[in-house]
């Protein structure tokens, strides 16, 4: 069976206003940390045993502050310690600001020296895809958004790595308080000018103890619109279908061959190992997640102990998370697959919460190549139910 590996480098310039990922805009513990990632990897190699590692996730923070021979090396430990797939998907998240030359300007990552420079070297190393975080090409979003990079670095830096990666992702973020329909449109006809094969997108959401958060309970920034966030929701879904994207996930847009098969082995409930500090960790029956300190995280691994707390997964806890996944992706719930897994009961229970659900057009039952008898049927949102799917997956659950 095939498993993916998730490796967080919780390393970042400066706190983007929004986030509330585990990050350290500090860099005096980045070789310590690059080598606790190295040996919780070796220390956990066991629970991989019977997998084989399909893909390789460099996430943040921002890995693209790591130097080159620092992500060989955790590439290499992934490799020296699992059994990985002839072809892995390898992906790494950068800024484009890490993507660019400047000399100019003071840097905390290893930048390159000449155009293209940076590129040969991740693909040498085995990287073969990259997650780069735009979020805008409009300098006052960015600012607003407090990102390290600027609206021509980030044009650059695609013209650059598009010349050597024909599997580029961006981030892009919608419902930004005084974007209008055209400067949102704006956004996606700059990235579809790049050619770029996947597109994520998100609305910006406040997060409880950010800075964003923050500034709207003073009254400094205005707060979120969802009727903003749908408008240019709906754009988003109609723009890229026009130009050959498939919406396979309410957040991701990919060209065909050009999905994430890194994310699809989540929410197709593929076993993962989270390495690093907060990163989480599945292996079909439970959930385990690392501390959220970098320090207290290196000090357990020295000491070869995995600092993680595990959650057993109930069999309702796993119907759930399956609801919730499954909702989200072109590919739907599976009434098979839940008497396979869960029993008749849990079918039975899905068929008469969700018939209200769909009679208000939010969702619809697909019996595309299959018949009653076979239990087949595919639940899925419909356009209309997409945007509210989180909400309507738990209105579906079934509480312990």
């Amino acid at each position: 069976m095939g498993g993916a590996i998730y490796i967080h480098i919780p390393f970042c310039k400066q706190a983007c206003y929004y986030c509330d990922f585990h990050f350290s805009t500090s860099l005096k513990k980045k070789e310590e940390l690059v080598m606790a990632l190295a040996k919780e990897l070796k220390l956990r190699k066991d629970e991989f045993q019977d997998q084989t590692v399909e893909t390789i996730y460099l996430g943040g923070g921002t890995p693209s502050l790591l130097t080159i021979e620092e992500l060989q090396f955790l590439i290499d430990t992934v490799y020296n310690n699992y059994t990985v797939t002839e072809h892995p998907e390898i992906t790494l998240e950068a800024n484009p600001d890490d993507l660019v030359p400047d000399r100019n300007r003071n840097s905390m990552s290893p930048r390159a020296q000449s155009r293209g420079l940076i590129f040969k070297d991740y693909k040498a190393i085995g990287i073969n895809r990259l997650s780069i975080g735009v979020q805008s090409f409009f300098e006052d979003d960015l600012k607003i958004m407090n990102r390290a990079h600027n609206a021509l670095e980030a044009k650059q830096c695609l013209e650059e790595a598009t010349k050597y990666f024909d599997n580029i992702t961006i981030d892009l973020i919608y419902g930004i308080p005084n974007m209008d329909l055209e400067k949102w449109n704006a956004n996606l006809e700059m990235a579809f000018s790049f050619g770029v094969n996947h597109i994520s997108s998100y609305a910006l959401t406040v997060e409880p103890k950010t800075a964003l958060d923050n500034f709207i309970k003073k009254g400094t920034y205005p707060p979120l619109d969802d009727h903003l966030a749908l408008q240019h929701f709906n754009h988003l879904v109609e723009r890229t279908a026009k130009e050959g994207f498939v919406h396979y996930e309410i957040s991701n847009f990919g060209k065909p061959n050009y999905f994430s098969k890194h994310n699809i082995s989540y929410w197709q409930w593929k076993p993962y190992l989270g390495i690093g500090p907060s990163a989480h960790s599945f292996n079909g029956v439970q959930r385990s997640w690392n501390i959220a300190n970098n320090t207290k995280y290196i000090q357990a691994i020295q000491k070869e102990e995995l600092p993680n707390t595990v959650e057993h997964l109930t069999l309702n806890d796993r119907y759930n998370e399956y609801i919730m996944t499954g909702l989200r992706t072109i590919w739907g719930v599976s009434f098979k697959k839940i008497a396979n897994h869960f029993g008749q009961d849990y079918v039975q229970h899905l068929k008469m919460l969700s018939k209200k659900i769909v009679e208000r057009g939010l969702l619809v039952i697909s019996t595309e190549q299959s018949d009653e008898k076979s239990h087949n049927y595919i639940l899925k949102a419909t356009p209309k139910g997409k945007f509210l799917v989180d909400g309507i997956a738990s209105e579906l659950f079934i509480l312990n």
